[in-house]
């Protein structure tokens, strides 16, 4: 049977790397040779809140320290397609984001599902109205993530099967976003935080359902940031910011390389 494409990359980089103890250094050329990657998505894998977008990205926000070009300067696929957007629901990508896929593709990254959840609503709601009501905006978009977010997942990764048949395709979730009983003084109750923390937890259950019921890899990003919570001392993640409310709750570039990206090298 002939190996597939990625396969044969992955059999390239283990060469590459024993090559390279014995000083062949050819072999890392043969490693990034034919090798196609192309990361979908929302500003989790954009790169908003890490800084230094390229203008040429627009509203999308894209940049060179999201985990997807960290990744791609680090291992030099052949092709590299950075369409992840900021803001991006599931039919954005349906709609503008999967142009690049193709039976050639060999690895696909995708983070997806938070803003269709609300995941913007959610926090504007927990951080101007009361707990109770932070509280039940949090059910909500629980009960949408049950009702609704799965058939529309479905579609995406349906359409990312059907234009990529080789391609290893790996799903990225969402950290959680407080440590509680952390650092901070003030802002959300801790009965809000938790809340927060808990929808996290069950739309990220969702999403790894259904990726693994389409065969694609699931790589939790909760334990890379456990520690880097807002109010831990050290987070990882932009607490709410009014003069740049875009950031506000995304990972920083730290967030970027620290978290996402050896989550994803480990994936891959």
């Amino acid at each position: 049977m002939r190996m597939s494409r990625f396969a044969a990359m992955t059999s390239s980089l283990l060469l590459a790397a024993g090559a390279a103890l014995f000083g062949a250094g050819q072999a890392s050329a043969a490693a990034s040779a034919d090798f196609g990657y192309v990361a979908l998505g929302d500003s989790y894998s954009s790169g908003v809140g890490a800084g230094a977008y390229d203008s040429g990205s627009g509203d999308c926000k894209r940049t060179s320290r999201a985990y997807p070009a960290l990744w791609a300067a680090a291992h030099s696929p052949q092709t590299f397609s950075f369409t992840a957007c900021s803001g991006a629901r599931t039919g954005d990508v349906l709609a503008g984001q999967l142009g690049p896929l193709n039976s050639g593709t060999d690895l696909v990254s995708i983070t997806i599902g938070g803003n269709d959840a609300g995941f913007s609503d959610v926090m504007t709601t927990c951080v101007l109205q009361s707990e109770s009501t932070c509280v039940n905006r949090v059910n909500q978009a629980k009960a949408y993530v049950d009702s609704t977010l799965p058939g529309q997942l479905d579609q995406v990764y349906n359409a990312i099967r059907s234009k990529a048949p080789n391609a290893r395709v790996v799903v990225l979730g969402y950290p959680r976003f407080y440590k509680l009983n952390g650092t901070c003084v003030a802002g959300l109750t801790e009965g809000e935080r938790t809340a927060i923390n808990g929808g996290s937890d069950h739309l990220n259950a969702a999403v790894a359902k259904r990726a693994a019921d389409h065969g694609f890899a699931f790589a939790s990003v909760t334990g890379a940031f456990t520690g880097h919570e807002i109010c831990s001392g050290d987070a990882w993640l932009h607490s709410l910011n009014w003069l740049n409310i875009g950031e506000s709750y995304h990972p920083t570039a730290a967030g970027q390389s620290g978290g996402y990206l050896p989550v994803f090298t480990g994936a891959v």
